[in-house]
């Protein structure tokens, strides 16, 4: 910490404590107690069950936990292909050129996701490309949708590299194609790594484009965690929740080891 004296950092922590708790901590606290209840009593749920993860885990939910895992794999893979190209493409462009290619990319996350959603729909919904119905609409509006992160996080990274690695490496005769894939990509992969985990995060938690556009056979966890608190089923709702919570953070787990060993290379 940058905070020197002991009363000092007794006070940073103190700050945090207070605004951490409150704003994140407790309402994930909540839905994990009413994950595992059965009804409220006064201020807090009770009745401590394990049926609700019984259910979460098998039929529906599990189809649409793999549904949301598919997708946000596909999404992410996608986006961040996509998101690199893009930023590797910038990173040649002059300044007025970068910065259309940046309002390109960022206009998806400048509105919202129902918006995105809504465009989707009614550009492939009509031949050559029928894609409305199909699970592809919805990996396609997912991609359109953390793609600009993919990119901005690319596009970071490489205003940091120093060029003086890919100067030597031309000096001594590499061409071009050798030096993107065995100079710049090797420095960039702890940012891709990065890039890729915030996609994934970003796609399992999306909704509302998604309520737009799913068809029946591929059906997300979040819409279902949307309908079954919208019926009514609170603890059900909160026990699927929990179980897209923890898919995601070993999913983000296993990317930041990624992470960290590239980040050694």
């Amino acid at each position: 910490m940058l905070v020197h004296s002991r009363a000092g950092r007794w006070g940073a922590w103190a700050v945090f404590a207070v605004l951490f708790v409150p704003l994140f901590a407790l309402p994930l606290l909540v839905i994990l107690a009413a994950s595992f209840s059965t009804h409220w009593s006064g201020a807090f749920p009770s009745g401590p069950t394990t049926e609700h993860y019984a259910a979460a885990v098998r039929g529906e939910s599990l189809q649409a936990l793999t549904t949301s895992l598919v997708t946000a794999l596909a999404a992410s893979l996608l986006a961040l292909t996509a998101g690199t190209w893009a930023a590797l493409a910038a990173s040649a462009l002059r300044e007025r050129g970068r910065r259309v290619l940046d309002a390109l990319f960022v206009l998806p996350v400048a509105v919202p996701s129902v918006v995105v959603g809504l465009a989707v729909l009614v550009a492939f919904s009509q031949p050559p490309l029928l894609l409305n119905g199909t699970r592809w609409i919805v990996i396609l509006a997912h991609t359109v949708l953390v793609t600009a992160f993919a990119y901005q996080s690319v596009s970071a990274a490489i205003l940091r590299l120093d060029p003086m690695y890919e100067q030597a490496a031309a000096s001594l005769g590499a061409r071009p194609s050798y030096v993107l894939l065995r100079v710049r990509l090797p420095l960039l992969l702890p940012s891709l790594n990065a890039a890729a985990g915030l996609c994934f995060a970003l796609s399992m938690g999306e909704l509302s484009a998604t309520m737009m556009l799913y068809p029946p056979d591929w059906l997300p966890l979040p819409v279902l965690v949307f309908t079954a608190t919208d019926r009514g089923s609170l603890f059900t709702g909160s026990a699927l929740a929990v179980v897209l919570m923890t898919a995601t953070l070993i999913v983000l787990l296993a990317v930041s080891r990624i992470r960290t060993k590239a980040s050694y290379r």
